[in-house]
């Protein structure tokens, strides 16, 4: 029996990891890991270090694209509603992976979603059916991210992941993402405004390309509706100090579902490719 960790070089796919292993043994796991092709670069040295500290066979796996240049191949610019990088770049490329490689009777899946996440169990259960998945950080003794940052650097001995340090909810995209919400990308700007500006200038880029611009990654909601906001209107907003972000912009993080949200996806997925097949 293969137990297979979907090690995406966040913390808790680390930890998931760990506790697979402890119950399994290393010689029985592997740790895939889907590469969207921006990642930050210590995220690779994080994939690297942490695989090599649990002793485990790491397996990469790619589409080759990058989030932007799937919304260019679907015409589409992604939101947190519907964002088919999740998809392409990650659900796609690993169930290739997995399919190819392994029948449902003889691997078990795991995710690292945890104790705070138990709302995004059914989908991945029911998408990755008859593949078995489980969720090892649901289980107890129960960790936060803060926890598990805390055992990486003090008990692990392992570096922890430069976006953490600078306060990002998750170690992937390279900071950027699709699902993130207000707040994530204030803390983009602040943090890394270079690579703000190159998002800012493809989300204008892709407007363009799809001769509208009346669509966005952001909305937000004002008198009762919900409206755009780019990516260049909120470095704007936050540069001229003029406009006030309300408490539930600045707390809203999201971001990062790739596998725990399909159904949409999927949905808007098979759409394309039915357009293209005509």
């Amino acid at each position: 029996m293969k137990h297979i960790v979907f090690f995406s070089g966040g913390v808790g796919s680390y930890f998931t990891a760990k506790r697979v292993i402890e119950k399994h043994g290393k010689e029985n796991v592997i740790l895939l890991f889907t590469d969207t092709k921006i990642e930050d670069d210590d995220l690779y040295r994080f994939v690297k270090e942490s695989s090599l500290k649990l002793d485990a066979e790491l397996v990469c796996v790619e589409d080759g694209r990058t989030p932007w240049e799937v919304a260019k191949d679907v015409k589409f610019i992604p939101n947190s509603r519907i964002a088919q990088c999740s998809h392409l770049l990650k659900q796609k490329v690993s169930k290739k992976y997995i399919v190819e490689n392994f029948d449902p009777s003889n691997c078990i899946l795991y995710l690292g979603i945890d104790w705070t996440e138990t709302h995004r169990k059914s989908a991945p259960t029911k998408n990755w059916a008859p593949y078995s998945v489980e969720f090892p950080m649901m289980e107890k003794p129960y960790l936060t991210k803060s926890d598990m940052l805390e055992k990486l650097e003090f008990e692990e001995n392992v570096e922890v992941p430069n976006l953490y340090k600078l306060g990002f909810a998750h170690n992937n995209c390279g900071g950027f993402c699709f699902r993130a919400g207000i707040g994530h990308f204030k803390n983009l700007l602040e943090k890394m405004p270079d690579k703000y500006k190159e998002h800012e200038a493809k989300e204008l880029e892709m407007q363009d390309y799809l001769g509208r611009t009346d669509v966005s990654i952001l909305r937000r909601v004002r008198n009762g509706k919900k409206v755009n906001l780019t990516l260049k209107d909120l470095r704007e907003e936050i540069e001229s100090l003029h406009v006030q972000l309300t408490m539930d912009e600045l707390l809203d993080h999201g971001g990062c579902g790739c596998f725990v949200n399909y159904e949409v996806d999927e949905i808007q997925e098979d759409k394309f490719e039915e357009k293209m097949s005509i």
